[in-house]
């Protein structure tokens, strides 16, 4: 079997084993990854937070050119998906059109295929990294990675001595404006609040005037929280991502006035609009058992996100927000991260130019959440790095969670090259495989 069908043999098996969260877990997923190590002498550990909660790790010795390990991070989990909504059964893993289509494909089966493709060559070669890398393959991080990083960064963290740096899914993809193609790489992500809001009131019968009723108090906040307008702030990620993409555009982006352009730029903006603002959206609620019972309490959920730097401003909008009669409590808290557009930066852009040198690399922020929040615990800097190069027509934001997810198997084959070029020991004579 070459690489270039290695990868998308891998990633079409990968997707066919359903690790929907929740759902029956990761095991078997860890398994299969497990024995693809093993089958190449990359000695794997496999270690459960919970019964088929599985996580699979390793580890790589680099020839000594960087003392500093790199990690290596994906999940195995992915978001539920309804077959009578795709064309394709969403796990069937099947190659249709140049693509490999099903649950996972991007988010983030595919990026696990190249790691994997990648790692597995330079074992049969013979060949080592640059540095040491560590390799975790995780479970839960499509819900709060309780069973996955941040198990292993409780459980496991000498697994981890020595990184100082990660790199894992939403970066490294191209994204077109017109003919240009750009590269984002991620240099930080925003926070994450998942919050229970909770409104308490005086039960009674549905007919009579009611006394204090907590599902009108909840549905008052949420209105005002749906309604409210977060003011723009350009972080310094934000500032450099909008100037990168000035000169890749050749045109002068203004950060006064981002709100108009992104009328001006409907493409490139898509790269920085979800992440000028702080943001909160309500998204379940919970009330009443009867139709003619007034509760005594209600309860909604509302995910919210905060840019680097703004937690604060974000917790105290909030609250003012709620109003004194709803309370919150967090489902889940991750800080923002940020990473430096310097250092690896530089040598993530200079493999993604090496592959394509008319490409335009810039940094940018994740609007969501990735398990780089939890490795942050341990001062890792982690960066979006999963490169695919993309057909101008394929909605790579719109693939996520997506009906009909796909990844192209030339875009598979680009990352192998470009991980390759990242990774393995300049001195090294055979270290770009042959496509």
């Amino acid at each position: 079997m070459t690489v270039t069908t290695e990868v998308a043999d891998i990633c079409s098996t990968l997707i066919r084993i359903d690790t929907t969260n929740p759902g029956s877990g990761e095991r078997k997923a860890a398994e299969y990854v497990a024995g693809l190590l093993d089958e190449v002498g990359i000695e794997p550990t496999v270690v459960e937070s919970a019964p088929q909660r599985t996580n699979v790790l390793a580890r790589i010795p680099g020839d000594g050119t960087d003392p500093d390990a790199l990690l290596i991070h994906g999940h195995l989990d992915v978001v539920p998906a309804d077959p009578s909504e795709w064309r394709l059964h969403p796990f069937s893993g099947e190659v249709e059109d140049g693509c490999v289509h099903g649950r996972g494909a991007v988010d983030m089966k595919g990026t696990l295929s190249m790691t994997l493709t990648a790692v597995r060559e330079w074992a049969r070669r013979g060949v080592r990294p640059r540095r040491d890398i560590v390799l975790a393959f995780v479970a839960d991080e499509e819900a709060t990675g309780e069973y996955g990083a941040g198990y292993v960064v409780d459980n496991h963290r000498d697994w981890f001595a020595g990184c100082t740096e990660a790199i894992s899914e939403s970066g490294g993809f191209s994204w077109h404006e017109g003919d240009t193609r750009i590269y984002p790489v991620a240099v930080g992500e925003r926070g994450t609040a998942w919050m229970r809001l909770t409104a308490k009131g005086v039960a009674g019968h549905g007919s009579k005037p009611a006394a204090d009723n907590p599902v009108v108090e909840l549905s008052r906040a949420l209105v005002r929280i749906a309604d409210h307008r977060w003011p723009v702030r350009v972080t310094p990620a934000v500032a450099a991502l909008v100037e990168g993409l000035s000169r890749a555009l050749g045109t002068t982006i203004d950060l006064d006035r981002l709100d108009e352009e992104i009328e001006r730029l409907p493409q490139a903006s898509m790269l920085f609009k979800g992440v000028l603002r702080n943001s909160a959206n309500p998204t379940m609620l919970d009330a009443g058992y009867k139709v003619n019972v007034i509760p005594g309490t209600a309860q909604a959920h509302v995910d919210g996100r905060f840019l680097p730097g703004y937690r604060d401003e974000f917790l105290e909008t909030i609250d003012r927000l709620l109003g004194p009669k709803v309370t919150r409590e967090f489902v889940s808290m991750g800080e923002a991260v940020s990473a430096p557009a310097e250092g690896l930066f530089d040598q993530l852009r200079g493999a993604l130019l090496a592959e394509d040198p008319t490409g335009h690399p810039v940094p940018y922020v994740m609007t969501g959440g990735t398990d780089a929040k939890a490795f942050a615990q341990l001062g890792i800097r982690g960066y979006g790095f999963a490169p695919l190069l993309l057909p101008p027509d394929l909605n790579y934001f719109g693939m996520f969670h997506g009906v009909d997810e796909r990844v192209p198997v030339e875009g598979l084959e680009f990352g192998v090259r470009v991980l390759d070029r990242l990774l393995l020991a300049e001195t090294e004579p055979s270290a770009t495989t042959e496509h």
